[in-house]
């Protein structure tokens, strides 16, 4: 079955892009719709992929909403596929009075309610189709969340996990040397942006819980630096000239891969954590708590080990276990990146999202 699809994004990622390009591979005849700025946009072109440039500033951009409308009539489209707010609210503006099926993407938990009228302007509007969540942790917050008579149609939210490949992440690993960290150290790292509920906090927390003269160091990549709280509770810590912030880094894979283990202790909202999954890809042990998507990417006592959120000593333990369990924690570390390779591959996310496609062509648009 044939159909045409059109693809609104921003800077789409790796993921992203060979999605694109493996639906097409696979004969669908998709469209993309991105900002010219972004790393993978002309490997969408060298994919065969046809892409326009498209920079959304908000989600009510009125130059932006002409650019996809100007597009709309170009050809018709069975499918709109929408990546993010801006994409979804300036696309469902844009094509009104078309019929055209529309679905959007969703990656994580929370800043969504049936009490929001900028909800129902994105993901809750009558016209959208589907939902894609990330994971089954973002399609039971969709699902879960009532009101009166309220509720989000239990069909409505489908899982689809976001598809990598192990080749995207190999290659050499890094030196902890480059950051002063002794040959023989336990270096566990954590890769995020600075907020809150990334557990940054958890981390130096549960330092006040390992053996003192344990040889254990931390990486933190990330811009973190400019964090004067941050650097407050490290110097507190009585491992603070044991932990070491890299700055920004691209070449995260490759620290991961130095690791001995790789923490990602969110305290809430967390979807499918690509930092997780970048190290499981490298073999490197996880130790993730038990908030959103990461415990389904990480099986505990298997792929890694799964804490409480927000739990410094628990966290402490999981550290020394792998600590002084060197075989425990390469077992776990060949585990997980078995895991990212059967459970979180991108050829199932083209399979299951060219599927999803099909089905849609069977339902009737809405185009109003």
């Amino acid at each position: 079955m044939s159909c045409r699809v059109l693809c609104v994004t921003d800077q789409s990622d790796r993921p992203e892009t060979e999605l694109f390009i493996g639906l097409k591979k696979a004969g669908v005849d998709i469209e993309i719709m991105s900002n010219p700025a972004g790393k993978h946009f002309h490997r969408l072109k060298n994919g065969g992929v046809t892409a326009y440039e498209l920079a959304l500033k908000s989600r009510f951009d009125p130059a932006g909403m002409r650019r996809i409308a100007h597009q709309l009539n170009q050809k018709p489209y069975d499918i709109l596929y929408c990546f993010n707010n801006p994409a979804v609210s300036n696309t469902l503006i844009a094509s009104r009075s078309r019929p055209c099926r529309i679905i959007t993407y969703r990656g994580i938990i929370g800043n969504i309610g049936l009490l929001s009228p900028a909800s129902w302007t994105t993901h809750l509007h009558p016209r959208v189709s589907h939902i894609v969540c990330v994971c089954e942790a973002v399609r039971e917050y969709m699902v879960k969340m009532k009101f009166l008579g309220m509720k989000v149609p239990p069909g409505k939210p489908i899982t689809i996990y976001k598809g990598h490949r192990l080749e995207w992440y190999d290659g050499p690993a890094a030196d902890p040397g480059e950051f002063g960290i002794p040959a023989n150290a336990f270096v566990a790292g954590f890769a995020g942006r600075n907020r809150r509920r990334k557990g940054l906090h958890v981390i130096i927390d549960a330092t006040r819980h390992l053996p003192a003269d344990a040889p254990i160091h931390f990486l933190l990549m990330g811009r973190l630096e400019s964090d004067r709280r941050l650097r407050q509770r490290i110097k507190k810590s009585p491992f603070n000239d044991r932990i070491h912030l890299t700055g920004f880094r691209d070449d995260v894979p490759a620290i991961s891969a130095a690791c001995d283990a790789f923490i990602m202790p969110s305290t809430e909202r967390e979807g499918l954590s690509r930092a997780v999954i970048e190290a499981m890809s490298r073999s490197t042990a996880p130790i993730v708590s038990d908030v959103g998507g990461l415990p389904e990417l990480v099986v505990d006592q298997q792929s890694g080990l799964v804490v409480p959120p927000k739990d410094p000593a628990a966290l402490a333990g999981a550290i020394m276990t792998l600590f002084e369990n060197p075989e425990k924690r390469r077992r776990m570390g060949e585990a997980a990146r078995q895991r990212i390779q059967t459970d979180f591959n991108i050829e199932t996310t083209i399979d299951k999202t060219r599927k999803l496609f099909e089905q849609l062509l069977l339902s009737p648009a809405h185009n109003r």
